[in-house]
């Protein structure tokens, strides 16, 4: 079995900051990408960055230079630094890696149970 555990959730102030982190555990012989993804209540899954294998990053327009996503590979982790932020920024943030399983050739997405992030004053 896989598993990705996030944490780090929480209230702040508009303004303030947030470290959020997940950590894959289980059967995993490869993980390719990783990254962090956002749903507000009534609207679509959205991406928030992402970071390769070789440390490549992508950001949403909405995040940058607010956000700082990073990893250790090593530890199998994914970190995203959020400063900044704003009550828009308020949704559950879940963590994604595509991943292959020992046994398996393939590459799958799996995903956190997603931790609460609330921007408000």
């Amino acid at each position: 079995q896989v598993q990705l555990v996030e944490s780090g959730g929480g209230l702040v102030q508009p303004g303030g900051s947030l470290r959020l982190s997940c950590a894959a555990s289980g059967s995993i012989a490869s993980i390719n990408a990783m990254g962090w993804y956002r749903q507000a209540p009534g609207q679509q899954r959205e991406l928030v960055a992402t970071i390769s294998s070789g440390a490549s990053t992508k950001y949403a327009d909405s995040v940058k230079g607010r956000f700082t996503i990073s990893r250790d590979n090593g530890k199998k982790t994914v970190d995203l630094q959020m400063t900044s932020l704003r009550p828009e920024d308020t949704a559950v943030y879940y963590c994604n890696a595509n991943l292959m399983k020992y046994g398996t050739y393939f590459y799958n997405n799996y995903w956190g149970q997603g931790t609460q992030v609330t921007v408000s004053s």
